[in-house]
């Protein structure tokens, strides 16, 4: 692990600290390769200071070039990266080679594994974490540590962003999530992930074995089809906003990005239905954007309350 660790700027105080993994995307086509920024809570992260939140990401990236592609991506739209981000002998990939019939085949090389939260970082507002990082040793185990230390202190949000490849069995992996559950405010995951790791239950029903876990809120997002947002007293469907779409890259991470801002700048305390409206349309506004452009380009504060401001507010509660 990385020991030339810098001490904080004083009184530093961030909305929100991401946990989870950075690394680089290389997609290899018939026409040649290219490299993006990637992991989905280093998404969420960009995602997050894009919309104006004071953000750090708890990460580990490698001492090479791609971490300092990784980490000027990151810097640039504001994110702030926490020591011990540079601790690996090279920076995770994951490799998508698309053939000429626009079959894909995938291949991973992911280390994880990370430095405990400097004691010197004063509690943030939300911490969340999700994907490779939840499941993958050694870091998964700090990653629960972490959530175990300030789940008193911070609201928690956590998405498994399910990646099959990289888990153990099926059975391990759906333990694994349920006891990060345990420790989470609110829980998003796709009809994909929950389809996933729940195969025998109707979404409905996942959304409600998850708040008996423990969850305050359940949140499962059905692509074209809208979000369900449920508590234990009410639920509330959030059509998508209909737009033209480029491709669906980084959605699910823009969507995480402004449920986070949502909880952040919500009226009142708790999941009213009215709260749940507003977070629900300030997420699938901010998903809307980024299908309607190419690339994992998630909105900005300005672009986003443009598109709140034309949006009809359409929604059926349970």
């Amino acid at each position: 692990m990385d020991n030339n660790r810098k001490p904080y700027p004083p009184r530093q105080v961030l909305d929100v600290v991401v946990v989870g993994e950075a690394l680089t995307d290389v997609v290899t086509t018939p026409e040649g390769t290219h490299e993006y920024p990637g992991g989905s809570p280093a998404n969420v992260a960009y995602g997050l200071a894009r919309l104006g939140v004071s953000t750090g990401l708890l990460t580990s990236m490698g001492a090479d070039r791609r971490g300092d592609a990784l980490e000027e991506h990151l810097t640039g739209a504001g994110v702030m990266i926490l020591p011990g981000a540079r601790s690996l002998g090279r920076t995770s990939t994951a490799t998508a080679t698309i053939a000429r019939d626009g079959s894909a085949d995938y291949a991973f090389d992911v280390t994880w594994d990370v430095e405990p939260l400097d004691p010197a970082l004063p509690p943030p507002k939300v911490v969340h974490t999700g994907s490779i990082a939840s499941f993958l040793i050694p870091g998964a185990g700090r990653v629960k540590a972490i959530l175990q230390e300030l789940r008193s202190e911070c609201t928690i949000t956590y998405d498994p962003n399910i990646r099959p490849a990289l888990l153990g069995t099926h059975a391990e992996a759906r333990r694994t999530f349920e006891e990060l559950v345990h420790l989470s405010t609110v829980v998003k995951l796709s009809d994909e992930d929950a389809e996933w790791l729940y195969p025998e239950k109707a979404l409905e029903d996942t959304a409600t074995y998850i708040l008996n876990l423990g969850a305050e809120l359940a949140v499962i997002t059905r692509g074209s089809s809208g979000s369900l947002l449920a508590t234990p007293a009410s639920s509330l469907t959030i059509p998508a906003v209909k737009t033209p779409v480029v491709d669906t890259i980084g959605a699910g991470d823009s969507y995480m990005s402004a449920l986070i801002l949502g909880l952040l700048t919500r009226a009142t305390a708790g999941f009213a239905p009215s709260i749940l409206d507003q977070l629900g349309h300030t997420a699938a506004a901010a998903a809307a954007i980024t299908v309607s452009r190419a690339g994992a380009r998630p909105p900005t504060e300005e672009e986003l309350r443009a598109k709140l401001q034309h949006q009809p507010q359409l929604h059926s509660y349970s």
